[in-house]
Parts: structure tokens; C-alpha cells; sequence
């Protein structure tokens, strides 16, 4: 008769976090990606009209003032750059990207990115996209496709599952 031998006890696995924290989805396409940044530039349209346009020309016509150049360009950065980070933090998606089913995730561990790495990735967009695009096109070279900017910042963006229909 064979003896047998005693087994170790099974390896357990760490907990595994709420279902909400839980991120498994894959990285969204390239032609998904730029779709949805097309979209975002006709939403922010009327972002700056709201928050630029109507202010300064509120300023110019009642008061005759208008403000220097530098003062409008730190404006539209920061306007931009708080509906931006708003929206990254609170909920990883902002309307364009809710439309594409998009959303930006920590790279680290798949959560909506914090203020200062929404802010991080906001900055490093500008010049990716303002030089010619080349952080855009950094895309096409990268291994997983994701922008120079996302890959900088520790981000990335990923394909939301489709909702079942009602």
C-alpha cells in the first residue's frame, strides 16, 4: 500500500478588490481614439464659448478692456485643463469619450487616474498634439499604441464593454 504524502496547502490568492475597482478591458484602437479627440474638439467649442468667448467679450464691449495675450492663452489652458481633470478623475471618461466608449485608466492598476497624474497628462498633451502631432504619431511606433503622452504620464485608454440593452 502506498503511502501518501501530505500536500502543502493551496496557495491562496490575495483578495480580489470590489467589482468596481475591478478593471479588465482591453486597450482601446488607434482610429477609436482619434475619433473620439475629433468629437472632444467640437464639444470644447462650446466649453470655451461659455467659459472664454462670452466673458471676454462682456469685458471688451461694457467695461473696454481686453486683456493681454498671455492672460487668454493661461485661460483657455486652465479652463481646458480643469474640464479635462474633472472629468478623468471623477469618472475616467469625458463626454466625447463616454460617446466612444473610452476610458482613462491608471496604467499601474486600472483606477481613474488622480489629480496630479490627470494634470501630468493634461500638460504633456499640449505639446504632444501641438508639435505637429508628434505624440500623436508616437502611437503608430509604440508597442501598445498608446499616445506619448499617455505613455509619459503612466496612463492609457481602454475600451469600456458595451452596456446590455434594456
Amino acid at each position: 500500500m502506498k503511502r501518501k504524502t501530505p500536500r502543502a496547502a493551496p496557495r491562496q490568492m490575495p483578495a480580489a478588490p470590489p467589482a468596481a475597482e475591478r478593471a479588465v478591458a482591453e486597450l482601446a484602437g488607434l482610429r477609436r481614439r482619434l475619433a473620439s479627440m475629433l468629437y472632444e474638439c467640437l464639444l470644447l467649442l462650446g466649453v470655451l464659448a461659455l467659459t472664454f468667448l462670452v466673458p471676454y467679450l462682456m469685458l471688451g464691449v461694457a467695461a473696454g478692456i481686453a486683456p493681454p495675450g498671455w492672460f487668454a492663452w493661461l485661460h483657455i489652458f486652465v479652463v481646458l485643463g480643469g474640464y479635462f481633470v474633472w472629468y478623468w478623475t471623477r469618472h475616467g471618461q469625458t463626454l466625447a469619450m463616454q460617446t466612444w466608449r473610452l476610458r482613462i485608466v491608471n496604467a499601474a492598476d486600472g483606477r481613474s487616474p488622480g489629480a496630479a497624474q490627470g494634470w501630468l497628462r493634461y500638460a504633456l498633451a499640449w505639446p504632444s498634439v501641438l508639435l505637429l502631432g508628434v505624440g500623436v504619431l508616437w502611437a503608430f511606433f509604440d508597442r501598445d499604441r498608446q499616445f506619448l503622452h499617455d505613455r509619459l504620464a503612466r496612463t492609457c485608454i481602454v475600451l469600456m464593454p458595451e452596456r446590455p440593452k434594456a
